[in-house]
């Protein structure tokens, strides 16, 4: 049997079928990553800045395919008003509260506009409370962040009572509590430059993003090359059993002798 199996014939069909196992799983697992990272979300169309009251209102929240866009405000910051975010790393998407307990603050300053509106913005991010960077700079400034809309007071474990002037969260109904005197527009800007430049560490805030199809077609053709592969192992499979029953027909030796190919009989005795 190993002969037979070690034959050229079929020696060159198991480097074949090997060949295409390879490569038909190959191909199918390619197919298969193309079909897992159509899913992924996708960096969504990034306008061009607009005034943040085109998007936000009083007492409205912000839509939600706003949420990330660019924006831009001009106006004057209210320093006796800064607010820290306790417990917060310089990542917006980051967790915050318990999971980030001690790593730091977001500086949170009301910036009020020309029509008296309040926009929160995340100024930039600081070790500690201390920090020369927690300074308001005086004077009109111009903003240009991203959108943001307002966090849910249970959005973080809170880690216990905060002092006075520290907040967990940047909650629109909490800061409307806080600031008694501002009409408040929902959401918040998270900056990322600002005129005069603001020494706070800039928050990391993400590109708005949009949700992938799942493209069910690669799938299939994955599956596909798979079957294609199986199909390859039981082709292989006959073609070597075919083989193998051939070879025990072959006779292993010379035919024995019928009567009639004998030689003559000996003599009979008297």
């Amino acid at each position: 049997m190993l002969r037979t199996l070690l034959s050229p014939r079929l020696v060159a069909l198991h480097l074949l079928v090997i060949g295409v196992l390879v490569s038909f799983t190959f191909l199918g697992r390619w197919q298969l990553g193309v079909f897992e990272s159509s899913g992924a979300p996708r960096r969504a169309p990034d306008p061009a800045p607009v005034a943040v009251t085109h998007l936000t209102q009083v007492g409205r929240y912000v839509a939600v395919d706003d949420v990330g866009r660019r924006v831009t405000a001009t106006g004057v910051y209210d320093a006796a008003n800064q607010l820290l975010v306790a417990d917060r790393v310089a990542d917006v998407a980051a967790p915050g509260g318990r999971a980030a307990r001690g790593d730091g603050f977001w500086l949170l300053t009301p910036l009020r506009l020309a029509d008296g509106t309040v926009v929160p913005v995340v100024r930039g991010w600081v070790r500690s409370a201390g920090d020369p960077a927690t300074a308001v700079p005086e004077g009109t400034v111009t903003v240009t962040g991203r959108l943001r809309h307002a966090e849910q007071t249970g959005d973080v474990q809170r880690t216990g009572l905060l002092p006075r002037g520290q907040v967990a969260t940047v909650s629109t109904a909490e800061l409307i509590n806080m600031w008694p005197d501002a009409r408040v527009r929902d959401g918040f800007v998270v900056a990322t430059t600002q005129e005069p430049p603001s020494r706070a560490t800039p928050v990391a805030v993400p590109a708005p993003t949009i949700g992938g199809g799942l493209t069910w077609r690669n799938l299939a053709y994955a599956l596909q090359w798979w079957v294609f592969a199986l199909f390859a192992v039981y082709m292989w499979f006959h073609f070597v059993r075919d083989a193998l029953r051939g070879r025990r027909q072959e006779p292993s030796g010379p035919e024995s002798k019928g009567p009639e190919s004998a030689g003559p009989a000996a003599p009979a005795e008297a």
